[in-house]
């Protein structure tokens, strides 16, 4: 469990020449997953999105679900740090950043720490198809996580608030914050899941879903700033490029 939090701890040397023009990011060899439609803001959002696509119905099926949705993120070496650029796809028009709590879950399946993370979304893409997922949700620049790692004795608070503000030349555009307790799922079932029929020897992140989403008419545009908020964890800052 200890030394899987430390191979969190990248070397400053290769952090530099992996991920150029950003902080640290706070993984080495883990794999990043994520977690859908865990809140019902994030449940109404993808109905909106894919309502022209047939069964549309289908996140609705999910949200009530005993199963979670969870979704294989990002390898490391695409993730961006705080202080880095996040992107948006050439292929897309409709894109949105997404605020999550990030679990760092060890070896053994338990949660060690807590950081935050930004899950970038192509959301016409996404809702197009539920079969486009991965590429709505998966690729260069699709992930940031930061600033750091919190490592906790003791559960994260439920009234921990997450906030999100975008802002383009200066000037906030959107800005909404949202309780933990909103979400449906607990962080352990999450885990628990994640771990069914899988391993992860150095362990493994897992965003856990959004409950902020902008407004339908929003989406991100090149030189625009995202920044999440976490109480007790910090703030990741990203700029947005393409």
């Amino acid at each position: 469990m200890l030394e899987d939090i430390k191979s969190c701890a990248l070397d400053q040397q290769m952090a530099q020449e992996v991920i150029p023009k950003s902080r640290l990011v706070p993984l080495r060899s883990q794999e990043v997953w994520a977690s859908g439609v865990t809140y019902l803001r994030s449940r109404e959002a993808r109905i909106e999105e894919a309502k022209d696509a047939k069964g549309g119905d289908f996140y609705s099926r999910v949200y009530d679900a005993e199963r979670p949705e969870l979704f294989f993120k990002s390898a490391p070496y695409r993730v961006i740090g705080d202080g880095g650029a996040v992107r948006i796809r050439k292929d897309s028009a409709w894109n949105v950043p997404e605020p999550e709590l990030t679990l760092f879950i060890c070896s053994e399946g338990s949660i060690e720490g807590y950081t935050i993370g930004n899950d970038m979304s192509s959301r016409d893409i996404e809702g197009e198809n539920p079969l486009y997922l991965p590429q709505a949700k998966s690729y260069d620049g699709a992930a940031a996580i930061g600033p750091c790692l919190y490592v906790s004795e003791k559960p994260i608070d439920p009234d921990t608030k997450i906030s999100l503000s975008i802002k383009r030349d200066g000037v906030e555009l959107f800005a909404d914050a949202i309780l933990l307790s909103k979400m449906k799922r607990t962080l352990k079932e999450l885990s628990a899941y994640l771990f069914r029929e899988m391993s992860f020897p150095a362990g493994v992140f897992l965003m856990t879903g959004t409950g902020i989403v902008p407004t339908d008419d929003f989406t991100l545009a090149i030189g625009d700033s995202v920044s999440i908020t976490i109480d007790g964890i910090g703030t990741l800052t990203n700029t947005v490029t393409q």
